[in-house]
């Protein structure tokens, strides 16, 4: 039996084999699915060429999940390795196969130790140095790439790579080393041994307590080829398929997912990369087969409530409902939900029938679900009349666990119906819902004061070195309260937590709000950096719905900072992906990009005409957070063009929210929207009053804009002095924010007063400081000698985008060439270096 040596996570900073067989077919990938592919391959061009041609339309696309086996990746290209390795001698080959299998898919570091206990004659290893194959080094041996490893191992006889593998086995014996001592064990073995697969299986375990998946994976999937028992074997894949997610390997999850023939599991999945409707269908089939069997599962706790001491939880997130979570504080009256939403939650539970209780062991079992997906922790919804108390907290089931899920897919929709209908669900099976996600629901059924509460008490547990879920749950309910620099304290918090406990699936779910409060403080070269950061990496572990968020989040920044080009792009590139899913929360936020660069490049009519759109669009298309958030945009392009009616109801209903929270930044917006929609000198106070709220909040950039305008009222009320004031004040914000179109608009105003106003930076500290964020990141990766469509790859635009870039660049350097480019970027670097 031959044991699989699948790909490790592709370390991104090292650069790969360039070929231009790989260009021309490349072009016409998803993002995605090119990030994806060059990670399967270990970041080698030639094999990604080979690839190519081998994959299905679906594959192609996306659909569905990239081949996994080197056998399958790139057979050409092993073919002429292993001719290589067949060229050496019998004892250099010998050497390597053990070198190889002590390497992967697990490390276990006893190849010395295996050659003593052999007595082995390492000088043999002189003939592969020769040839450029591997050499000896201190801790072992060192293979040329990933595929020269590979072929050394397929090239050993099935007795041979058993051999090897009890040899490494008998010397694994040290403290901590159960887990790798199982797996040589297991990849020795003749054939299915119920005694071998119980030992992998406790060993995964192990490996998982200790934030080591991708080696729980490995082990779980050797115990499932190993298990005698169809049913055994059937969990076993599933735990597999659940340590793959969360390692972060997402094709091979969803490979073993689609084995293991789990609704809940594919429901899990399909919420992350497929559409969120029909996840929240499975998922609630999933609860119907699992409720049954709860009370004897002892599934892992969930986040429990600030009420009550924090418990071990999944380390990871809900990337569909943070988003939601982050902004859903709207509930207005419930629009008419989409058909697909009156399928209630009994139908639901009714279609459980024989084949999927037969599931059930594997969607309760506490290493399937739970590690399947990051967000196996977020809390179920309860109903909305629930009481959170600690006497009424019913311990965690696996039924809680995909009605959390369930609810997540039905935010994501922005599918109001379908959360009320998780809520009921969970009111019938008495879960009861922590934090953001119950302050979530409260704050949709209009109960402002519970949701506040409930989400003060989430945003409160944000101490260092706690559990990423807690820590983005905590940074989602200060995003919400106003809170942003706690915001970015949990989202960075939550970040190094993930990576810590060996969980990067969760990491760009973790940045996706330190965005969020990059764009209200006024960082936009920050945010752009992490959210584009965030995307490759939700693009490498397979979330392609977290991608597309990302995508709309970077529309925002072009937006802020000017890029009308990127913000369409990314918009343009969100939506269609959103709108093919059924997202309404990306599809919306694409849409307020696409109306804040409207707003502040002065095209009022069109901004008023997205953002009343944006009102009108139901499930799948639209958000009612989006369109909460969008208020006071909405109000100032609606005041501009003479249509108030609506706004003055939107207002309103915002209002009341602020009041509530209380907020510092939430009340000055309202009373900015107050300033707006009053006439004349009465405006003034609201001005002041906006300002003076202001000053004990953190949306900085916001704070500008109602200088902006209070400026601008000020000089229509022919109040020059105080309006010079408010309007260099903005000015000298939108500059240090990097925000061109509002700067114009600020100096615009100045010269309607006859004042002077300093013009636009040309001479700043550095030669760079003239760039956009997303013009630095296009020079510094031409300076790194990537061509236009390797950089267009990697920031997820075209290439025809990445040249305009370019050639802006050249021109605001004053530059002719790359070279040029080089010894620029070089020198701007040499201050922050000293």
């Amino acid at each position: 039996m031959v044991t699989p040596v699948n790909p490790p996570p592709l370390d991104r900073t090292s650069p790969p084999q360039r070929t231009d067989a790989w260009r021309q077919p490349a072009a016409g990938l998803t993002e995605g699915v090119r990030v994806r592919v060059l990670r399967a391959v270990y970041g080698d061009r030639r094999a990604a060429a080979e690839l190519l041609p081998r994959l299905t339309d679906r594959q192609l696309t996306g659909t569905d999940p990239l081949p996994t086996e080197p056998a399958e990746l790139a057979p050409a290209l092993l073919r002429e390795h292993r001719a290589e390795i067949r060229a050496l001698p019998d004892d250099t080959r010998l050497l390597l196969l053990l070198a190889a299998a002590d390497q992967y898919p697990v490390s276990t570091d006893a190849f010395l130790r295996a050659v003593v206990a052999a007595r082995l004659d390492t000088r043999c290893l002189d003939a592969a140095e020769a040839a450029g194959i591997a050499h000896a080094g201190a801790g072992g041996v060192a293979f040329r790439d990933a595929w020269t490893r590979i072929a050394a191992y397929e090239t050993g006889t099935p007795a041979d790579r058993r051999d090897v593998h009890r040899l490494l086995a008998r010397v694994l014996r040290g403290e901590g080393e159960t887990p790798s001592r199982s797996w040589h064990r297991g990849a020795g073995a003749l054939g299915p041994s119920g005694r071998l697969a119980a030992e992998l299986s406790a060993a995964a375990g192990t490996a998982a307590d200790t934030g080591r998946l991708s080696v729980a994976r490995t082990l779980a999937e050797r115990a499932a080829a190993l298990c005698p028992d169809p049913a055994e074997q059937h969990r076993l894949t599933a735990r597999a398929a659940a340590y793959s997610w969360r390692s972060g390997d997402g094709d091979r999850a969803r490979r073993l997912a689609s084995t293991a023939t789990d609704d809940a599991l594919s429901g899990v999945l399909a919420l992350r990369a497929g559409n969120a409707t029909e996840a929240f269908d499975a998922l609630l089939i999933g609860v119907g087969a699992a409720a049954p069997t709860s009370s004897d599962l002892g599934a892992p706790p969930l986040a429990a409530p600030a009420s009550v001491a924090p418990r071990a939880v999944t380390p990871s997130t809900s990337r569909t409902a943070t988003p939601a979570a982050s902004h859903s504080v709207a509930p207005a009256a419930p629009r008419t939900a989409a058909p697909a939403a009156s399928r209630t939650a009994a139908p639901a539970a009714s279609r459980t029938a024989a084949p999927a209780a037969s599931r059930t062991a594997a969607s309760a079992d506490p290493r399937t679900l739970t590690p399947a997906d990051p967000r196996a922790v977020t809390p179920a919804i309860p109903s909305a009349r629930t009481s959170v108390t600690p006497s009424t907290i019913t311990p965690p089931t696996p039924a809680t666990h995909l009605l959390a899920r369930a609810t997540e897919a039905a935010i994501y929709t922005g599918d109001l119906r379908r959360l009320r209908e998780a809520a009921r669900v969970a009111g019938r099976l008495g879960v009861v819902a922590p934090g953001t996600l119950g302050g979530l629901v409260a704050a949709f059924d209009g109960r402002y004061a519970d949701a506040r509460d409930l989400l003060k008490s989430a945003a409160g547990r944000c101490g260092p070195g706690g559990d990423p879920t807690v820590l983005i749950h905590a940074a989602i309910a200060a995003l919400l309260l106003g809170d942003h620099t706690r915001a970015v304290t949990a989202t960075v918090r939550a970040a190094a937590s993930a990576r810590a406990r060996g969980t990067p699936v969760t990491v760009p779910q973790a940045m996706e709000f330190r965005a969020y409060a990059d764009f209200w403080t006024g960082r936009p070269r920050a945010g752009e950096a992490a959210a584009t950061d965030a995307l490759w990496q939700a693009h490498a572990t397979g979330q392609d719905n977290g991608a597309c968020h990302l995508q709309a989040a970077l529309a925002m920044f072009a937006a802020l900072t000017g890029d009308a080009d990127v913000c369409r792009e990314r918009a343009a590139t969100a939506r269609s992906y959103a709108l093919a899913r059924g997202l309404g929360l990306p599809a919306a936020l694409a849409q307020w990009a696409l109306a804040f660069l409207d707003l502040s490049s002065g095209r009022f009519a069109a901004a008023a005409a997205r953002l009343r759109a944006l009102a009108g669009f139901g499930p799948g298309h639209g958000h009612r957070a989006i369109r909460h958030l969008a208020t006071p945009h909405y109000v100032e392009a609606a005041v501009r063009t003479g249509d108030t009616r609506v706004a003055r109801v939107a207002h309103a209903d915002y209002e009341r929210w602020a009041g509530t929270v209380l907020s510092p930044d939430d009340l000055a917006l309202s009373a900015r929207c107050r300033a707006l929609l009053a006439p004349g000198e009465e405006a003034v106070d609201h001005y002041r009053a906006a300002l003076d709220l202001h000053s004990r909040g953190t949306r900085d950039f916001e704070r500008a804009r109602t200088e902006l305008l209070f400026g601008s009222a000020l000089r229509r009320l022919r109040r020059r002095a105080e309006a010079r004031d408010r309007l260099h004040s903005a000015l000298e914000a939108f500059d240090s924010f990097g925000a061109p179109h509002c700067a114009t608009r600020a100096r615009t105003e100045l010269r309607a007063l006859g004042t002077p106003a300093a013009p636009a930076r040309t001479a700043p500290d550095s030669s760079t400081a003239t760039l956009t964020a997303q013009q630095l990141l296009v020079a510094r990766m031409a300076a790194d000698g990537a061509t236009n469509r390797e950089i267009a790859a990697r920031l997820a635009l075209s290439p025809r985008t990445i040249d305009h870039h370019l050639r802006g660049v050249f021109t605001r350097l004053g530059i002719r060439s790359r070279i040029e480019l080089v010894r620029l970027l070089a020198e701007s670097d040499e201050p922050e270096s000293g």
